[in-house]
């Protein structure tokens, strides 16, 4: 069986797994890696050093924990066995901090018995497909598994079920230098607004001004577009030279689609463009999709 193969099949089951995670199963029905709902010490279990969530709003966390004063922990933690009767969180990380604050002393669990590239990955599925992460988490996320464990931009769209090109798009936000990173973690800047600023040669003093100025993702890609000309032609090129606007929202377009740099040189009678890779994986998607069309 090939690697693509047996990655799509795992995609399929991890989607089947988290769409169970969160539901408790029957004893009688549940497999022998699967343990039945139980309730367990809160101090028995700890969070995964590897979760990519990192961020958790004080008050929203304060809002959940006066709920589960009133009504406890509705839905279940998810975790894994780490030894004795230790527990190691996959999800619900949230609710087990807020069940802290609430003073708890016990709370409920789900057990699964999965390796750390499996609790890794619903980990960020089970976060991505609640809206947790904001952009810059779910981007080193998905770099976390690239680096770990060998999956390719393709893989990843499989198994959470998102396209190529958004993954790809992700994991461009962690080529901004670490100031727009801030920004973009705390929410001053959105997704749009930080990947408009990539290729630009300031993004730190432009992202500034995109918050100072409260621009919407269309204003930050003209500020972007802006920029990105004024570096590429010197003031001397004529004005026949100079890239019109439909050219370079072209070379956005295609930048977004590829998740790469795109550099079009159209003249009268012909031109190039341009596909600046950084790594073979990248150098294989481009002939993947050029071979397909």
């Amino acid at each position: 069986m090939n690697d693509d193969l047996s990655k799509r099949r795992l995609g399929r089951g991890l989607a089947a797994l988290i769409g169970e995670m969160d539901q408790p199963l029957p004893v009688d029905s549940a497999p022998r890696s699967v343990n039945p709902d139980r309730l367990v010490p809160i101090e028995h279990v700890s969070r995964n050093l590897k979760n990519p969530r990192r961020n958790f709003d004080e008050s929203e966390l304060q809002d959940l924990a006066s709920s589960i004063r009133q009504h406890g922990i509705v839905q279940p933690v998810v975790v894994r066995p780490t030894g004795g009767d230790r527990y190691e969180i996959i999800a619900g990380e949230r609710r087990w901090r807020a069940a802290q604050l609430a003073g708890l002393i016990e709370i409920p669990i789900i057990v699964r018995d999965v390796d750390d590239r499996t609790a890794l990955e619903l980990a960020i599925v089970e976060n991505v497909q609640r809206s947790d992460l904001n952009p810059l988490e779910e981007a080193m996320g998905y770099d976390q598994l690239i680096a770990e464990h060998g999956y390719t931009q393709n893989d990843l769209g499989e198994i959470i079920g998102k396209s190529r090109s958004h993954v790809a798009n992700s994991l461009r936000l962690l080529k901004l230098p670490e100031p727009v990173r801030e920004m973009l973690s705390v929410g001053s800047l959105s997704a749009g607004h930080a990947r408009a600023l990539i290729t630009t040669s300031d993004p730190v003093t432009l992202a500034r001004t995109v918050v100072a100025k409260g621009m919407s993702v269309r204003d930050a890609e003209r500020l972007a577009q802006n920029d990105i000309k004024a570096q590429s032609e010197p003031a001397s090129v004529s004005k026949a030279e100079q890239k019109d606007s439909d050219t370079l929202a072209l070379e956005r377009t295609l930048s977004d689609s590829l998740g790469l740099e795109v550099k079009i040189n159209h003249k009268s009678g012909g031109g190039h463009v341009r596909i600046n890779y950084r790594t073979l994986e990248q150098l294989e998607e481009i002939c993947r999709l050029l071979e397909r069309r």
